[in-house]
């Protein structure tokens, strides 16, 4: 099987980054902002990924990973 991991919660935790500050940011909920850390959703617009990337100064994938189990 494959999949995505989001990692986001490893990279905010990394450069101390609180949720409600993220989503905030990022012009997001903090429901949406928890529910895209946990993997529960089935997309991420680029615009969003860009903002969250300027936001913490990290790369695409330093957020998602793919995984074949």
């Amino acid at each position: 099987m494959t999949r995505i991991i989001v990692n986001l919660d490893v990279v905010m935790a990394q450069r101390k980054v609180r949720s409600k500050d993220l989503a905030q940011a990022i012009d997001i909920t903090e429901a949406n902002l928890s529910l895209l850390k946990r993997g529960k959703v089935k997309g991420v617009r680029f615009e969003t990924l860009a903002a969250i990337c300027q936001h913490l100064q990290c790369q695409p994938g330093d957020i998602l990973e793919f995984r074949e189990d």
